[in-house]
């Protein structure tokens, strides 16, 4: 009897959760919808996700911080920020229900915690919305306009108004291209509708019009024709790289500032979070948001060299094939990309290592790099070998970069991996550009030598770093509570 009976409190705690997980879904989506409060638990996304995603990433929350995550605590603090006249915001509730139970803050009641951790919100400036047009509709493209359509809320942040394409707009192309946005081979189905609009060569996405215009050239558009005006260009074509051929957006009428997805010639190179505040949104026009390569290993190199210092190091990147490779052997411009990209791994050149000396001058020289293409669509790896000036250990590794994962100016950028079962397919869909793979470290004899494994998803974690990205150049970064 005592065993059906330990059984049956199994099954009724079981039930609770569940109860309480659906009131926490509810609770999320209504803050999203009516107040334009986004929830994360330690940065994970939790809107549009059903009950067994929450009560995992309860279980991963808490593992993370080695402390149980409740799911009941994670209601009562949400119910609290419910009750709270906040601007639109973005908050951590894994961070705040972590927070509760460790500080020793002499708190009767949730409310008064919640208030006191959020005060800082009465400061934010109200948000005056951006336009946005999306300038190319490929890989980067699709997933930008996936996560912007998806986090219109309330429409006080960044507004998709348009897409150029190439080629005339015929019936056939847009449903075509309506298709490619609502089905994907890597990251499924989008979480809402597409419709095409052929009378007036618009996609309703989400019951919101966004135009399809078609151009030879960016200084033949009228944005403002389409009642946008002020425009943020993000150009995913990869076509024109350097100052003088982005400039040529400008010149298009409703377009005020460009944003190419792309590393960039005579540009600012952004990897958000590590030297986006060093260029003031109301001076400088066009930005580049470097490479994925770029923005998985940046943040990543920054908390090492500023924690231990970084003597030298070399970076391969194990990267997922691209469209710019051949499916089958035939004639490229670059040498072994012609050869089949799902047949074979290919050495090719990265950029990277010298990119990151953009944003981290303190590096140059001292960092080589190259890359593999391998047999994979999505998901890649990176590898830092690294000579460092303070010597380390394994956990002392970890105690960093888990700090820098869980407080900090590189939330949004560093997600830490407790698993010893991670592999490529496990990290497609992360929104984080930097996973680290914390069971995966060697740290040499001497402690002076380290090799990280830093995994990313070069399409959804690269997308996620364009938008906030985009987010500062067009000032509506909303209050955030991390």
């Amino acid at each position: 009897m005592g065993h059906i009976s330990s059984y049956e409190k199994e099954l009724a705690f079981q039930a609770d959760r569940r109860k309480a997980t659906t009131e926490f879904i509810k609770l999320t989506s209504d803050l999203w919808y009516d107040k334009s409060i986004e929830v994360v638990l330690f940065k994970n996304q939790v809107i549009d996700k059903n009950v067994s995603d929450i009560i995992n990433l309860h279980e991963y929350a808490g593992k993370f911080v080695q402390k149980p995550i409740s799911i009941f605590d994670s209601v009562e603090i949400l119910r609290a920020i419910n009750d709270l006249p906040l601007p639109p915001s973005k908050l951590d509730i894994g961070k705040l229900t972590y927070e509760y139970h460790s500080d020793d803050n002499g708190y009767e009641e949730v409310k008064g915690f919640v208030i006191d951790k959020l005060k800082g919100a009465n400061k934010a400036e109200e948000i005056q919305s951006k336009d946005v047009v999306l300038y190319g509709f490929g890989r980067i493209g699709r997933l930008v306009a996936r996560e912007l359509m998806a986090k219109t809320g309330k429409g006080n942040q960044l507004r998709l108004r348009a897409i150029v394409i190439r080629g005339s707009i015929t019936e056939d192309v847009m449903e075509k291209r309506a298709n490619l946005l609502r089905t994907d081979s890597i990251h499924g189905k989008f979480m809402g509708t597409v419709n095409v609009d052929f009378e007036n060569k618009a996609l309703v996405i989400n019951g919101t019009t966004v135009y399809l215009m078609s151009a030879d050239k960016p200084e033949d558009l009228d944005y403002t024709s389409h009642g946008i005006k002020d425009a943020l260009v993000i150009d995913n074509t990869g076509v024109y790289r350097d100052k003088t051929q982005l400039k040529r957006h400008l010149k298009s009428k409703g377009a005020t500032k460009v944003l190419l997805t792309a590393p960039g010639k005579s540009v600012p190179n952004i990897v958000h979070g590590v030297n986006h505040l060093e260029h003031n949104p109301d001076t400088t026009e066009i930005y580049s948001a470097a490479s994925c390569t770029t923005n998985a290993i940046t943040p990543i190199l920054k908390v090492i060299d500023d924690s231990l210092g970084v003597v030298k190091g070399h970076l391969e990147t194990i990267h997922a094939y691209t469209n710019d490779q051949n499916l089958m052997d035939n004639m490229h411009g670059k040498y072994r990309r012609g050869r089949a990209a799902a047949l074979n791994m290919v050495i090719t050149e990265t950029g990277a290592g010298k990119a990151v000396t953009e944003a981290l001058p303190k590096l140059k020289g001292k960092l080589t790099s190259n890359a593999i293409r391998v047999p994979v669509p999505n998901g890649s790896l990176a590898v830092l070998n690294l000579e460092i000036k303070n010597k380390t250990s394994l956990e002392g590794i970890n105690t960093i970069l888990k700090k820098y994962a869980l407080e900090g100016d590189l939330v949004e950028q560093i997600k830490y991996s407790l698993s010893k079962e991670v592999v490529s397919s496990d990290i497609v869909g992360t929104s984080a550009p930097s996973i680290y793979d914390s069971t995966a470290s060697i740290i040499s004899s001497n402690g002076k030598n380290i090799v990280l494994y830093i995994w990313y998803d070069n399409e959804y974690g690269y997308s996620h770093q364009v938008i906030r990205l985009a987010k500062y150049i067009a000032k509506v970064r909303r209050f955030t509570y991390y």
